[in-house]
């Protein structure tokens, strides 16, 4: 079973309803209890940094998602669910979980920002989750991406007006900055590498 964990994002029944239609079993969590149970994770979110983790510590939620990423639960963060990972953000100043050492900045492009709509990514590193996406589009909402400490966590970047760092992966996290839920049929195909990585059971997305 997958456990999204309620923050208050304002895309967790989205995430819920793809998981669904994949036919997997979904589990809201709300309390660390049920985060410490969780067979695998996803982190969602919209929204800037302070907020959101300003909700995680009032919930008792921020430490025990790094505590299950430690314990090697599978996991997947998801737009801001991604950023959070790292240990500060420039968007609002927000010290963040710290999981991976890094920082989320203002994006360096020649484009508007946000960066709002259909993009492709280009996997830069072999991922059992991204690279049968190589090139595909997703949807992105965004004005600040991931600057990681350590390169070897990226494994997919996208262009808008410059590189940004669209996917990350380490151990049993995997992250990406667009949104899966809203990414059609090949948001539903990531979902699903996902769950099978995480090992918890998908049906087949055609």
């Amino acid at each position: 079973m997958i456990t999204i964990v309620d923050f208050g994002a304002g895309n967790m029944r989205s995430i819920e309803n793809a998981l669904e239609r994949i036919g997997t079993p979904v589990r809201i969590a709300a309390t660390p209890e049920a985060v410490a149970s969780a067979d695998a994770l996803i982190l969602p979110g919209v929204g800037a940094a302070a907020p959101a983790m300003a909700r995680l510590r009032e919930r008792k939620l921020a430490a025990q998602i790094v505590d299950a990423i430690a314990n090697g639960v599978p996991f997947l963060g998801i737009c801001l669910g991604m950023q959070l990972l790292f240990e500060r953000s420039a968007e609002d100043g927000a010290s963040c979980l710290g999981v991976f050492p890094g920082s989320v900045e203002r994006m360096v492009t020649t484009e508007k920002l946000p960066h709002v709509g259909w993009n492709t990514i280009d996997v830069t590193r072999p991922h059992p989750v991204l690279s049968p996406l190589d090139g595909e589009a997703m949807y992105f909402v965004h004005s600040y991406a991931v600057v990681p400490a350590n390169r070897d966590l990226i494994i997919a970047e996208t262009s808008h007006g410059g590189p940004f760092v669209s996917a990350i992966a380490a151990d049993q996290v995997v992250a990406v900055q667009f949104h899966p839920e809203r990414s059609g049929q090949a948001g539903l195909r990531l979902l699903e590498s996902f769950v099978r990585f995480a090992g918890v059971g998908a049906a087949h997305v055609a």
